[in-house]
């Protein structure tokens, strides 16, 4: 499949330092009473995951009042069929009837509910879509690749450092991987955390000393797909190699790729289950923290390391890991598989790991539109 792009290159903000990030948290676990102002919440139906947060606005971030994550696999038997199966759809329809309950219970009003890549994808996404209205009361929407970019880039803003001058934000999903590459030289230091964050009104902002998009893309390859086109490779590390090889071979097209970028000032930032996995493993965590991963930086070497790891161990290995966990460990190979080719491509040995993605792009956009968010990042 051909990778999704812009037809025009071009245009972006920008962000804080990851040294910063301990100060800038986004999702503080939080035991908050109902009565003290509006709640908002974000909903991510993507290929392998539905997960949603409740939270409200608390100065220039916000507060999370409660989350579900649940492994729903809604995109099995898509690559081969097109379609949606009934059994995905009647597992994610449960998922969204207790994300439906919690709504009801804290009363939110202001919230979008959001489906990616295998709802893009599938023939009888609208169908399904009705579905869920029908039979868990809630109204899904479609996004585009470019709003889903668009969205993990800004919930990326607290980690960017202030000597960045160069950044890839790589957001691994389960049915696509996006990127965006963006230039910051023209944005003073200490305002590319604003700038970034205004990218929430689109990647073609006006006037001087913003951010600027040099180019993104949108691979239809992620955690999911990617295992399902190779699934039927028998030997694991060869499996491995080839999926690396392939999400390879569909970025040639993309920017970065083919420019002589310098180490110095260039940073990348990963946010997917499969990042912060990988951080948790090299931590050694066998009970998540999420305190220890956001922000975490990991050099190309420790990050082979714990593939290498993961290689070792085998599948069965794997599955009983606890640091990898029984929902991800069928596609933890194929999600490093895609962060091992993309520390190959680019020019730096570390990487920015970031526990944070689109339902916090969802919860910031939203909150800078009723203009909630206090001395905000989007000003």
């Amino acid at each position: 499949m051909t990778p999704e792009r812009p037809r025009e290159e071009d245009a972006i903000p920008k962000l804080l330092d990851a040294g910063d990030a301990e100060d800038a948290q986004v999702e503080p676990s939080a035991s908050l009473l109902l009565g003290s102002g509006q709640l908002y919440a974000a909903l991510d139906l993507g290929t392998n995951s539905c997960r949603m947060l409740i939270a409200r606005p608390r100065g220039s971030q916000f507060q999370v009042v409660d989350s579900f994550s649940k492994t729903v696999q809604l995109g099995t038997g898509l690559e081969a069929s097109g379609r949606l199966s009934r059994g995905s759809m009647v597992r994610t329809i449960q998922a969204l009837r207790i994300c439906q309950k919690k709504l009801e219970k804290y009363q939110v009003r202001r919230m979008r509910l959001v489906a990616t890549e295998a709802c893009r994808r599938a023939r009888n996404a609208r169908d399904f879509i009705r579905q869920v209205r029908r039979e868990a009361g809630l109204q899904l929407e479609i996004i585009t690749p470019e709003e889903e970019a668009r969205l993990a880039v800004i919930s990326c803003a607290p980690l960017v450092s202030a000597k960045t001058e160069q950044l890839l934000i790589v957001d691994i999903g389960g049915g696509s991987t996006e990127l965006v590459w963006i230039d910051v030289t023209e944005v003073e230091p200490e305002d590319r955390s604003r700038a970034i964050m205004r990218l929430h009104a689109g990647f073609k902002p006006e006037g001087l000393g913003q951010a600027r998009v040099v180019d993104w893309i949108s691979v239809p390859l992620g955690v999911a797909t990617l295992k399902d086109q190779f699934a039927d490779v028998e030997d694991d590390a060869a499996r491995f190699a080839l999926m690396s090889w392939y999400f390879e071979e569909n970025l040639s097209s993309f920017s970065p790729y083919n420019h002589d970028n310098g180490r110095d000032g260039f940073q990348i930032i990963g946010t997917s289950g499969t990042v912060t996995t990988v951080a948790a493993s090299f931590l050694g965590l066998k009970r998540y923290d999420r305190a220890k991963v956001d922000g975490l930086r990991m050099s190309s070497d420790q990050i082979d390391t714990v593939i290498r790891e993961y290689l070792a161990l085998g599948p069965e290995g794997r599955r009983t890991d606890p640091r990898i966990g029984r929902d991800r460990h069928s596609l933890i190979m194929s999600g490093a598989a895609i962060l091992q080719a993309l520390m190959r491509v680019w020019p730096t040995d570390r990487l920015s790991v970031a526990d944070r993605g689109l339902r916090e792009g969802l919860l910031y956009a939203q909150m800078s539109a009723d203009g909630v968010l206090t001395d905000g990042p989007y000003e």
